[in-house]
């Protein structure tokens, strides 16, 4: 008679699982990634055809970030939350970032907007991407960079060597309106 041990097939079973479940996890991650690379690519398309003149203002600057954001707002309080990308335009790195919007006062509605800010120096690209960014406020005017002649047109200079454009539906927006508005690093993109 041949003895024969036994086996305990729940460790490899176990194991088996983990690496199934880690794996379609990475899957999700990725495909979200490719939704936010593309997404940011179509914001830039929709940039450049309201303002041509920022196509060379976004690939000379050190860095950019483009944002998709919806947001909600009935009565008197709102809200709203989007994705986006910081791409490095000197290494190419992409890093995933995220938004969130509180709003007070009257109103309702609901809005959809893209954004895209310019950074002109490593300081603004590195202070946005790694310490995030919060405004408090409400810019209404336009700005133009002096340095830059007719390049930045469109866009809004929320800081030194910052400058955000701002889209609807129906094209570049006149206002800039960033009240209550977190930009952040999505920890759970950024795993890869």
């Amino acid at each position: 008679m041949v003895n024969m041990k036994k086996i305990n097939v729940f460790p490899i079973l176990f194991l088996l699982l983990t690496t199934l479940a880690v794996s379609a996890d990475d899957s999700k991650i990725e495909k979200e990634q490719n939704k936010v690379r593309a997404k940011s690519a179509e914001t830039l398309a929709k940039l450049y055809n309201a303002e041509p003149k920022a196509k060379n203002a976004v690939e000379s600057a050190y860095g950019y970030a483009t944002f998709s954001n919806f947001g909600m707002k009935i009565l008197v309080a709102g809200g709203g939350k989007g994705q986006g990308l910081a791409v490095n335009n000197e290494t190419g790195a992409d890093t995933f970032m995220r938004m969130i919007e509180v709003q007070a006062g009257l109103g309702m509605g609901i809005k959809k907007f893209l954004v895209v800010f310019v950074f002109g120096n490593e300081g603004a690209f590195n202070d946005f991407v790694n310490s995030g960014w919060e405004f408090g406020g409400q810019t209404t005017a336009a700005a133009k960079y002096d340095d830059e002649g007719g390049a930045l047109a469109g866009a809004v200079s929320v800081s030194p060597g910052v400058w955000v454009y701002q889209m609807t539906e129906d094209g570049l927006a006149l206002e800039l309106t960033m009240k209550g508005t977190k930009y952040m690093k999505d920890d759970k993109l950024n795993k890869n």
